[in-house]
């Protein structure tokens, strides 16, 4: 008898949320990357993640109180780092950036206010785009100061390393500005494969 993959966990809409789950802890920041994204890239790794992926990357970063706690030294540090002339942007990924929206809105509000659109935000989440739209109003906050997101469980099913910053093949490049305007999930222009 073959044996069934395990899939993610399936929440409901607005079963989870960042006000009753978040710790408000940080795996780890990673500046000048080159992998979380597209350019060079300064990369916040927020703890706690339900999903429970099968075959996840970051299986330490799924707990709430993995790490450390967000401090405004390090926001402050991250806002030097993205300063530099040649850093594209930020990334947030995890754990799960949309359970912790008190750490990433108030980092990406401040990305906004000092750098405008000149810095893009990019984020990973297990959501999907359809998911997001019925989460609660901070959720959907932080999805609108987005550039990019990446969205969908990772499944192990559909694992393909020869994707574009995704790790398996239902995984979506989703360029919000341009969804929200639209109405509908827009895919990234410069997706290759």
């Amino acid at each position: 008898m073959p044996q069934t993959l395990r899939k993610p966990n399936n929440p409901k809409p607005k079963e989870w949320c960042a006000d009753q789950l978040s710790q408000q802890y940080i795996a780890d920041y990673k500046p000048f990357n080159f992998v979380d994204g597209e350019g060079i890239r300064c990369s916040l790794y927020v703890s706690g993640c339900p999903f429970h992926c099968p075959g996840c990357y970051n299986v330490a970063a799924q707990n709430f109180h993995y790490g450390q706690p967000y401090t405004q030294e390090l926001e402050d540090q991250i806002i030097t780092d993205l300063s530099q002339s040649y850093v594209q942007g930020l990334t947030l990924l995890g754990g799960e950036p949309f359970l912790n929206t008190q750490v990433c809105l108030q980092l990406v509000k401040r990305v906004r206010k000092e750098f405008g659109h000149q810095k893009d935000i990019w984020s990973w989440t297990g959501y999907t785009w359809e998911e997001l739209q019925k989460e609660t109003a901070d959720k959907l906050a932080l999805l609108k100061q987005l550039d990019i997101l990446v969205d969908g469980r990772f499944l192990l099913a559909q694992k393909d390393l020869t994707l574009q910053f995704r790790g398996s093949a239902n995984q979506r490049i989703i360029d919000v500005p341009a969804s929200l305007k639209n109405g509908q999930v827009t895919i990234w222009k410069n997706l290759v494969r």
